[in-house]
């Protein structure tokens, strides 16, 4: 899906190159540390990121209360969670969750930059910062859902939500059917980084991970 807004290669290659000669210049400079940026790559892999998010959402689709109070309060419904301390900083300040439900389906964007809850979804992917995704994500949300490989009826109603440094959104995507009598760790797997976005649907009982 990503690869609708791909970048070339060698756009990437040249990107890595400057981020390695300023990590060089930053540590020379006694900036950071040589082991900084890994710490920081570690945290992202281990710490914040998109299971974080398959989590919440898993636990919302067993358990309506949690649910409720998921969407009424994003951050004390996060705060039951066992996560990591500080899931309410490092861009994840003021996260907010937004249900699909019968009849509606939500988009969450951003217009000005790459506002993102990192905690919950990880870092932002390069397509979602593109410009052209933000421009047409609001423009046309329901073209680019098709691109994505979501097509919905015209009865349902397409709410795009605009992220930013005061509020940072995410999905919860609609329960799979089938997916009664599964764990709550099974439903886990079918929660993709783009369905907590809104650009596809959660992962179907079939096709677990």
């Amino acid at each position: 899906m990503s690869d609708l807004f791909a970048y070339d290669r060698e756009r990437e290659k040249k990107s890595a190159a400057k981020v390695r000669a300023l990590e060089a210049l930053l540590i020379e400079k006694g900036v950071i540390g040589s082991d900084s940026v890994d710490a920081v790559l570690s945290h992202f892999e281990s710490v914040a990121g998109p299971f974080n998010g398959a989590r919440l959402v898993a636990r919302a689709w067993r358990d309506p209360a949690f649910k409720q109070r998921l969407i009424d309060d994003t951050p004390a419904a996060i705060a039951e969670m066992d996560f990591p301390q500080g899931m309410d900083g490092a861009e994840g300040e003021h996260m907010k969750a937004v249900a699909n439900e019968p009849g509606v389906h939500n988009l969450v964007i951003c217009t000005l930059c790459s506002c993102y809850p990192w905690p919950i979804l990880g870092l932002p992917p390069y397509w979602y910062k593109d410009p052209v995704f933000r421009a047409r994500g609001v423009r046309e949300p329901r073209a680019v859902l098709r691109e994505f490989g979501v097509s919905l009826s015209d009865e349902t109603q397409v709410r795009v939500w605009d992220s930013s440094a005061q509020i940072r959104w995410f999905v919860v995507p609609d329960r799979p059917a089938g997916t009664e009598d599964l764990t709550e760790d099974e439903l886990v797997a079918l929660v993709t980084p783009e369905s907590l976005m809104g650009v596809a649907l959660a992962r179907s009982a079939q096709r677990p991970a």
